[in-house]
């Protein structure tokens, strides 16, 4: 899977590209994430990116210009057809585990970042789809970004070492995961349940189901009334 970021910030994905899960990825090429900065299609010797709003208002505007010529030059037409062009926004629909799954699909996906008070609306134009992270305001959607290429790219195939516990995950059923534990069996006067260590796999499978069915209850009672209904 191909991930181009279009941002006016590319130093903020330097330390996150290069740790943990996501740079196993890229080095055994299951993702290839690339960063773009914006300021390289501006046009003046400034490299202005965004400007005053027309009508007055507080803040800056992304400017239309930069971002057109970006995706011209990264997104060739003879590759448009498999590639999504996703905008960071809050107004965007809300980033789930269903639309992880969809993107993690997709052969090439391009996230462009919004940034300042927001980005001109002929933006919105070229653009396939538009994501947010929640119902919040942060500086920009580049750590909005880095969240979409870190949940993407654990789902794709070979990724985890473990693939089965993708089945499992908070979420992934429509509830919260069960509890888990390991090492030592008492700590402090805390022990793991005797289920988990009884060796009955059945047992511990209800009992997961039970304490999945619990936990979701009691800390998601929205999710909770998703899958009874």
């Amino acid at each position: 899977m191909k991930i181009d970021i279009i941002t006016l910030f590319p130093g903020m994905f330097g330390g996150f590209l290069k740790e943990s899960m996501i740079k196993l990825a890229q080095e055994k090429d299951l993702v290839q994430v690339k960063t773009h900065d914006l300021r390289k299609w501006t046009s003046d010797k400034r490299k202005t990116a965004d400007d005053k709003p027309f009508g007055g208002g507080a803040g800056m505007i992304m400017k239309v210009e930069p971002v057109f010529k970006a995706l011209e030059d990264i997104v060739k037409e003879k590759d448009r057809e498999k590639t999504k062009i996703i905008l960071m926004t809050p107004q965007g629909r809300t980033l789930d585990q269903m639309v992880c799954r969809q993107l993690s699909e997709l052969e090439r996906i391009v996230l462009v970042c919004g940034h300042y008070e927001g980005v001109d609306e002929r933006i919105r134009l070229l653009v396939d789809d538009e994501i947010s992270i929640g119902d919040y305001i942060i500086t920009g959607g580049e750590l909005a970004a880095c969240i979409i290429v870190d949940s993407v790219t654990r789902l794709l195939p070979g990724v985890l070492g473990n693939p089965e516990g993708l089945d499992t995950e908070t979420f992934d059923n429509g509830l919260i995961e069960y509890p888990q534990y390991t090492r030592p069996r008492e700590y402090k006067e805390m022990k793991v349940p005797d289920v988990l260590l009884s060796g009955d796999h059945k047992k511990i499978e209800n009992w997961r189901k039970r304490q999945a069915l619990k936990k979701t209850k009691e800390k998601r009672p929205d999710l909770y009334k998703s899958h009874e209904s």
